[in-house]
């Protein structure tokens, strides 16, 4: 079952089960995936669904902080309830060990000696690295292999 599927399915049980907020959230993640497949005219798959789910899980994370420094806790609290529920979706993400071994080896497939060559390393992580790893996390510690 993919990733559109299992939110459709989760949606009906969630109607059956009456659980509000989460059908609200569910039908929210839904509502953006068609939109983005309205405008481009195209069925997206799994790892663009997963691209949606993380873009979404982003804002929340904005807005948590947001929302806290203007001391406004019980509104970041809604955004931490929905945001455990996006992460349901998300495949599972790759240990920092397992992370860093690809990253070093992306450096040396890539022969890249400096800060200046982390373009080319993140081409080559990103496709495998997409949706199972945190890519900002990424690129800072492929900065840190590269000033080293």
């Amino acid at each position: 079952m993919n990733i559109k599927e299992q939110l459709t399915h989760d949606m009906k049980e969630a109607m059956r089960a009456q659980e509000k907020f989460r059908l609200l959230v569910i039908r929210s993640a839904l509502a953006a995936i068609k939109q983005i497949e309205v405008d481009t005219r195209t069925v997206l798959d799994d790892g663009a669904l997963v691209g949606v789910i993380q873009k979404m899980l982003k804002q929340r994370k904005e807005s948590i902080k947001q929302y806290e420094a203007a001391q406004r806790q019980d509104l970041a609290d809604v955004e931490h309830a929905e945001s455990e529920i996006l992460n349901h979706y998300l495949p599972a993400q790759m240990d920092q060990a397992a992370v860093k071994a690809l990253i070093t080896q992306a450096i040396a497939n890539t022969q890249a000696h400096g800060v200046k060559d982390m373009g080319k390393v993140m081409a080559a992580v990103k496709p495998k690295l997409a949706g199972v790893a945190d890519m900002g996390q990424v690129s800072q510690w492929i900065k840190e292999a590269l000033s080293a």
